[in-house]
């Protein structure tokens, strides 16, 4: 029987029993110190399966959007698909901003908290880099292929590699045709590698789970009951609004899209990692009857500029502390707040924990002390978990539509796309 399970089965499976084993832990742990070890032992697995994830990446992305470019039938395609893959994405953020704001004004989280104000000056140790318009746009490009490989900035690989393909278009004669093969061939062989990789997602996402729970318990969660519950219900709008207009312009195709997609939605939201769902979407999409030319093109740009899960976190968080100290916000603050995060947002793949560092960089420009992120820090690996998964949901059903958009979405497939 157990065979015949899919990895979806599988990673669902490893959830129930990371959580378990993790509870279990805590509870045997004889002090805060002795639950940090034990979940040190489970975080070595899951580093190793997300440095496994990382190791794939960088060629995935290079080979999918080289081979892409360079067999596209024209350059006006490129530019065309850029436009609608950004337009889509500005729609996108605006909905997901609003949908923040509108469900924290709504459930009021953070009232009742009656904190006082903190003393200027004084912060926990918190991420606070703060977005700067010019660092942002200058890094977005890369100085050196191997430095944007290395640090596996996605951003910048794709933009080497689209000016690799458009420059590969060009080479004609035996020269280009055996750099356009040997791309080709880097691409299989990348997608078997994605496969064997992601036979270790149960594992890793067993032990990333039991790490969390050994050290936090799931106490923490009545603690924050209420913060956790009006933000999950946000994401659960926010996931109506995305499928709904999914189906709008998918159809029926819209459920089988789902159906496919919930692997790698399993394992953004146990790991808190997209990277560690990136190489399954890849395959989840293409055998969605995407092209996949269109995937490679796509794809690394909502990775980087459409984390519609980040921005509803950001919008619900900073206005959760307002309500926590007392700090009125007017409707013309929050809407203020909701165009600054709509650009700001978007260099936040770049940061390391990027939602906090950007929410911690804008807090300033409303009076909000940078000390209130110290509430939300304790549960921020829970919340991480819903905005990681939304933004793959959000990422998924973008590359969907956009093919179709382009006719680069092959018919409805009779067999399971599961297989």
């Amino acid at each position: 029987m157990y065979k015949h399970l899919k990895l979806s089965h599988w990673i669902a499976l490893s959830m129930l029993a990371g959580v378990m084993i993790g509870q279990l832990c805590h509870l045997l742990a004889r002090d805060p110190a002795a639950a940090k070890a034990m979940a040190g032992y489970f975080s070595i697995i899951s580093d190793i399966f997300l440095r496994l994830v990382k190791m794939i990446i960088a060629p995935l992305v290079f080979a999918t959007v080289v081979s892409g470019v360079s067999n596209m039938d024209d350059t006006q395609s490129i530019g065309r698909i850029a436009l609608k893959t950004l337009a889509w994405f500005v729609a996108g953020s605006f909905i997901s901003l609003s949908v923040g704001l509108l469900f924290v004004n709504l459930m009021q989280p953070g009232s009742g908290m009656d904190l006082p104000l903190p003393e200027a000056g004084g912060s926990a140790d918190l991420p606070t880099a703060g977005f700067d318009i010019k660092e942002f746009v200058t890094t977005l490009f890369p100085k050196s292929f191997f430095e944007a490989t290395a640090g596996n900035h996605i951003v910048q690989i794709l933009i080497f590699s689209l000016f690799f393909g458009l420059a590969l278009r060009h080479v004609r004669g035996e020269g280009g045709r055996i750099v356009r093969h040997a791309v080709d061939g880097l691409l299989g062989v990348m997608l078997h590698m994605t496969k064997a990789v992601m036979g270790f997602a149960p594992l890793g996402v067993f032990a990333a789970l039991a790490a969390v729970i050994s050290v936090q318990g799931l106490a923490v969660l009545a603690v924050y009951g209420k913060f956790l519950g009006s933000f999950y219900a946000a994401l659960a709008s926010l996931w109506a609004v995305l499928l709904l207009v999914g189906y709008i312009f998918l159809n029926r195709r819209m459920w089988d899209l789902v159906r496919l997609i919930r692997e790698p939605v399993m394992i953004a939201f146990s790991t808190a990692s997209s990277e560690a769902a990136y190489p399954a979407m890849t395959d989840r999409l293409r055998r969605f009857g995407i092209d996949k030319r269109l995937v490679g093109f796509v794809l690394p740009l909502g990775y980087s500029f459409n984390l519609v899960g980040s921005m509803v976190y950001q919008a619900f968080a900073a206005v959760f502390i307002a309500q926590a100290f007392h700090v009125p916000m007017t409707l013309t603050q929050q809407i203020t707040m909701l165009l600054i995060l709509m650009v700001s947002s978007k260099g936040m793949a770049a940061v390391p924990r990027g939602a906090l560092a950007v929410l911690a960089a804008i807090m300033p420009m409303f009076g909000l002390p940078e000390a209130g992120l110290a509430l939300v820090l304790g549960i921020d690996q829970f919340m991480d978990m819903g905005r990681t998964a939304t933004n793959v949901l959000g990422n998924s059903i973008a590359t969907s539509v956009i093919a179709k958009w382009e006719g680069a979405l092959a018919p409805e497939q009779g067999h399971d796309l599961e297989t």
